[in-house]
């Protein structure tokens, strides 16, 4: 299969750029800021998103299978302080890639997010109506219904933890969500140093982990099945930060007495409400994938079976 997707020099992006060299798959990303390694066995081309033509010119070159959009503009200050540029870069950009697909006949798959909801809709399966609290959740929504009137398909990340596979030598670090938290327990922890696990009423205190390889591997099996509608890529368990930290120490053997718990780095406040239980279940994902969702404790004993690992930690 041919895939042709933004943003592999980003968390998510790099792990699927991963799943699909793994799989056999020729792959095409965009990117500017980010070039393959020497001998890569996939291609970096740089595509303004935004740029129809160049979106649609690029598309129509690669000839792929699956078009996967997983770009987004990670800027919270921008974000809200250039509405125009943010819609762009969410909903302008769905509006071209999908139509890109369109043009050469192939599936589509846009990665969308656990924020759509409020984060008062605790287990929310995919026909769960989203209410987001933040930009960045309404401009996913606003692409997911892009994405899903031209018969595409929608693939929500919640808690995706793991290693980025573009920048493994990048520190890790606690922010409001999820994402990253194991692998900021697993630096800390297991180079003597404290962590301190936040918990407070205006974070997400509650989320179902997924693994952001096994992310990958199942938006590569959307794509091959050229199926439509929503998934929830996530695990089977829905846990809090303070479960997720202690089954952590468990599962890499770190010592569960050098975690703390207080109140969030008040430098980490975000421009807007974050949703407090994003949890999620995956009744449609399963049917139609033909498969059962993995449970936390196995997300994270292949996480480490990664890090184990060490010419995985790259994408090459």
């Amino acid at each position: 299969m041919r895939v042709w997707m933004t943003g592999g020099g980003g968390f998510v992006g790099s792990n699927i750029v991963r799943a699909a060299l793994d799989a056999g798959n020729a792959v095409t990303t965009t990117g500017w800021s980010f070039a393959a390694p020497a001998g890569a066995a996939y291609d970096v081309v740089p595509v303004d998103m935004t740029d129809e033509v160049q979106v649609r010119e690029s598309v129509a070159s690669a000839r792929p299978d699956l078009v996967l959009n997983c770009a987004i503009l990670n800027d919270w200050d921008r974000m809200y302080g250039d509405r125009e540029a943010a819609w762009a870069a969410y909903v302008g950009a769905t509006r071209h890639t999908s139509a890109a697909a369109a043009d050469v006949g192939a599936a589509y798959v846009l990665v969308s997010t656990d924020w759509v909801f409020d984060g008062t809709q605790a287990g929310a399966h995919e026909e769960t109506p989203p209410n987001p609290v933040n930009l960045y959740g309404s401009l996913k929504l606003a692409s997911e219904m892009v994405a899903l009137e031209r018969g595409g398909a929608v693939a929500r990340v919640s808690g995706v933890n793991g290693l980025h596979l573009a920048r493994p030598e990048t520190p890790r670090a606690q922010d409001r969500g999820f994402g990253y938290f194991v692998a900021s327990i697993v630096d800390a922890l297991s180079s003597g140093r404290t962590f301190t696990v936040w918990e407070a009423d205006d974070i997400n205190m509650r989320a179902t982990p997924s693994l952001a390889l096994e992310c990958g591997e199942t938006m590569l099996a959307i794509g091959e099945q050229r199926a439509s509608g929503v998934f929830h890529c996530c695990g089977a368990d829905a846990v809090t930060r303070r479960e997720l930290a202690e089954l952590t120490c468990d599962v890499f053997d770190l010592d569960p007495s050098m975690l703390r718990y207080g109140p969030p780095d008040p430098e980490s406040m975000l421009a807007a409400p974050v949703p407090y239980d994003t949890s999620l279940t995956t009744p449609r994902t399963d049917r139609i994938l033909g498969r059962s969702a993995t449970p936390v404790r196995t997300l994270l004993e292949r996480f480490k079976t990664q890090l184990e690992q060490p010419e995985k930690a790259v994408i090459t």
